[in-house]
């Protein structure tokens, strides 16, 4: 695309574009925590200009997922107990509650949507497939969404976007995908049952249930020595 000819429309579009294609190389590993981003080299692989690059990354820094060094450029933030402790503390906070007022609001349409992307979910995991981490964005939204709690849904998935790489290092662990999988059945079957009390306990303790494997996996890895924390 020849940038200088495209109109601000289309600069905007390839931003979104650049933004999601970026932000799944952070949360896949593919670009490191606390290692410079190379702006030039990254805008060569993904053939584009720097101009949407910065625009892209100045958004991920907003998202949470980047952040920017004065002379030393942008950086991807790296991955921390405390961090996790408040992503999903914010999360225990708004999530069962929208699911609960949801499972209320949702329309057949959005109660299909919600068993779909269940089910290509519960596959990819078991496949050990990429696309795990957006599907479980994806249906964590699907429970929140209905009912039109706008802001509600936007801080909730730019929570999601950032427990996204916990929720991957949670699952590394054989077995931990199991569990997820029954656990999200069963809220699941809650919501589809429009039981409010019910959704908003399974949520919950969902959640915790995640955050108590991350507190301890986050711990034994700040006492591994340096040399071999990059490696885990």
């Amino acid at each position: 695309m020849n940038l200088m000819a495209a109109s601000p429309l289309e600069v905007r579009t390839l931003s979104d574009r650049l933004m999601e294609v970026v932000r799944d190389m952070i949360l896949s590993g593919v670009i490191e925590p606390d290692v410079p981003i190379r702006q030039d080299a990254l805008a060569g692989e993904l053939k584009v200009s720097k101009i949407p690059l910065r625009e892209a990354l100045v958004r991920l820094e907003q998202d949470g997922l980047v952040v920017s060094h004065a002379n030393r450029g942008f950086f991807v933030r790296g991955m921390s107990a405390g961090e996790a402790e408040e992503v999903y503390d914010l999360r225990l906070k708004l999530e069962p509650d929208a699911a609960a007022q949801a499972c209320l609001a949702a329309d057949d349409a959005e109660r299909e949507a919600a068993r779909r992307i269940l089910a290509e979910l519960d596959a990819a995991a078991a496949a050990g497939l990429p696309s795990v981490g957006p599907l479980n964005r994806a249906f964590h939204m699907s429970l929140t969404q209905p009912g039109g709690r706008v802001l509600t849904a936007e801080i909730t998935a730019r929570l999601h976007v950032m427990a996204d790489r916990y929720v991957r290092k949670h699952l590394e662990h054989k077995g931990r995908h199991l569990t997820a999988e029954t656990e999200h059945h069963d809220i699941l079957q809650a919501w589809l049952d429009r039981d409010p009390k019910a959704v908003r306990k399974l949520v919950a303790a969902h959640l915790e249930h995640t955050l108590r494997d991350l507190r301890e996996e986050l711990s034994l890895t700040a006492e591994k020595p340096a040399g071999r924390r990059r490696a885990s």
